[in-house]
């Protein structure tokens, strides 16, 4: 069953340029892989810099392409089920007026139903007014294990447009399947 929230674009025309990255669970588990985040950030906002012809511009979207790419990333390792063999994968394409992130990774079944209450409640109410709410939860949570706040950060700063599409991939045994989409207006 597929299950589409926000502003998730299911069939996106071919973009003038893209790049994917893919993170295999193998040797190491993807998690110790975390200051490698920042590397794969790094990497796709500088590729993606080139394609911008003024320096303001160009550090504009440097800064905002390492920031969602990083945030996609950690949520994704964070988030992913750590019992499935799934990989983690993240694109960047480029067209004319936006830039689109997907991040796709395995989801723990059963933590799917928090996930979709929280995201209802970023895509209904206002943005600013939940990451001050989310701001005073953190303060009181020692666990700190949810907060949405890099996902917040995303609208308030970036204006991102954000969607999500969950997925069974697999019945035996059950593997869903999280898409992400960040999308940034240039």
């Amino acid at each position: 069953m597929t299950q589409i929230f926000g502003d998730f674009i299911d069939n996106l025309l071919d973009s003038q340029e893209s790049l994917r990255l893919e993170f295999t669970p193998g040797s190491m588990p993807l998690k110790q892989r975390w200051q490698n985040n920042g590397l794969s950030a790094n990497f796709m906002a500088d590729y993606f810099a080139i394609f911008f012809t003024t320096s303001e511009t160009r550090v504009e979207v440097t800064s905002a392409v390492s920031f969602v790419a990083n945030e996609l990333l950690e949520n994704a390792m964070k988030f992913r089920d750590e019992t499935s063999n799934y990989s983690i994968r993240l694109s960047l394409q480029l067209y004319e007026d936006r830039l689109v992130f997907i991040a796709t990774n395995s989801v723990n079944p059963l933590t799917i139903e928090n996930f979709q209450a929280f995201i209802q409640t970023l895509i209904t109410c206002d943005p600013s007014e939940l990451y001050i709410s989310q701001l005073e939860k953190n303060a009181e949570d020692d666990t700190n294990t949810v907060s949405g706040l890099g996902l917040l950060t995303m609208v308030n700063d970036y204006l991102a447009h954000l969607g999500w599409k969950f997925d069974t991939v697999q019945k035996e045994p059950e593997v869903m399947i999280v898409s992400t989409m960040v999308q940034l207006m240039i």
